[in-house]
This record gives C-alpha cells, sequence and structure tokens, in this order.
C-alpha cells in the first residue's frame, strides 16, 4: 500500500460491527474541529467519511449486505475495492492535498477481515488492496462477538450478512492478522466504559499530530 505524503492526516477505524467504530471516529472528527478551529483556514480541521459510500457502487454494497441481491464473494469484494478507488479519488485524496485530516468508519482492514470470513482468498484481497492509500493512524477496536451482537440486538431489529458469532470470531482473528501486517495500528478495548475508550484514542492522536 502507499504511504499517505500529503498535508493532512488519515485515520481509519475498524472493528467488529457493534464494537463502536463509528461512535468513536464521529467524536474523534468533532472533537479535532473544535480544538483546531481557529487554525483552519476553510473552518473544518477535520473530515468524517465512511465506507462504504454513499454513491452509487456503495449503494450496491449496502443492497448487498442487506441481502436485497446476491452474488459470490470475489464479486463483492471487487465492488469493495471500487468503491474504495473512487472514495480515494474524489473525497479523500483532494481533502488530505488541502491539509485536512480525514477520519474514515471503516477502511481496508474491514472488507479484507470480514471478505476472508466467506470464503474470499485473504493474500488475494491484500493483492486487490495493494495501491491505495494507507492510513497514518489505524484504531481497531476490540469487543467480544457476543458484546456486539448484544449492542446489534438493542439498536437494530435486523441483521445483516455477517452477523453471527461464529462469523464474527472469525472475522476478528483476521483483523488481528491484519494487525499483525501492518504499522501504526492501535489495539483499542472497545468494552470499557466509553469516556475511557475516547480518551486512549485523544491520547495516541495527540502524541502521532503533536495537537
Amino acid at each position: 500500500m502507499q504511504n499517505n505524503t500529503f498535508p493532512g492526516k488519515f485515520i481509519a477505524f475498524e472493528g467488529l460491527d457493534g464494537a463502536g467504530s463509528s461512535t468513536e471516529a464521529s467524536k474523534l472528527c468533532t472533537w479535532l474541529n473544535e480544538i483546531k478551529k481557529e487554525e483552519s483556514a476553510e473552518g473544518v480541521f477535520a473530515h468524517l467519511t465512511k465506507e462504504p459510500t454513499n454513491n452509487l457502487i456503495g449503494g450496491m454494497i449496502r443492497a448487498q449486505l442487506t441481502s436485497v441481491w446476491q452474488s459470490n464473494p470475489e464479486c463483492l469484494q471487487l465492488l469493495f475495492a471500487a468503491d474504495r478507488s473512487f472514495h480515494l479519488e474524489k473525497e479523500i485524496i483532494p481533502l488530505l492535498k488541502k491539509g485536512v485530516t480525514v477520519v474514515s468508519d471503516r477502511y481496508f482492514f474491514s472488507t479484507i477481515a470480514y471478505g476472508a470470513s466467506k470464503t474470499a482468498d485473504f493474500d488475494w484481497l491484500l493483492k486487490i488492496n495493494e495501491p491505495f492509500l494507507l492510513p497514518d493512524i489505524t484504531f481497531l477496536i476490540k469487543a467480544s462477538p457476543k458484546t456486539c451482537l448484544e449492542r446489534i440486538r438493542k439498536n437494530r431489529s435486523s441483521f445483516e450478512l455477517f452477523e453471527e458469532e461464529k462469523t464474527l470470531a472469525s472475522v476478528w482473528k483476521n483483523y488481528e492478522r491484519l494487525a499483525s501486517l501492518f504499522e501504526n495500528v492501535f489495539l483499542i478495548d472497545g468494552e470499557k466504559p466509553a469516556e475511557e475508550v475516547f480518551s486512549e484514542i485523544k491520547k495516541v492522536v495527540a502524541s502521532n499530530m503533536d495537537l
């Protein structure tokens, strides 16, 4: 993968569905904008985004995750790669060039971890993601499959394609494998109280961005 050489920082949040990565990504973006608002010429220091995106390809992915239509695992993963390529070209990289910090709720860790749990080849998934940008910081939020499913049940009336305990256990093993292959991955205990989780995240970001 390609190192980020742009002025802005690129931060990704990863973890099992229900681990809290979306919440923490949003909180971090809000916090960064609050503490840096006077230094940003455009009034925005940090920008929150997500994958799958809200664009056409992202819509196709979400439709498959919610079983509106079906394809083989390789087709789904190629859609994720196409969505990521578009995401980088049209949103992430232009912002990084302007010096904006981009915070992404999910990135390539998630698609590989989940994809490899559904028979797609792990090494092939790494290969098709090689051309893409590597985050400066990746937060991997750890919560047990049981905890994640309990949280999902409280917040939603239905489950998506990968949301069963056995599958999530396999997904987590893939996350751990990815964490061992890349630098600047920070494992955060997502079962701690919310304020403690965010406090750890702020410390990592502050030390890596000279805040």
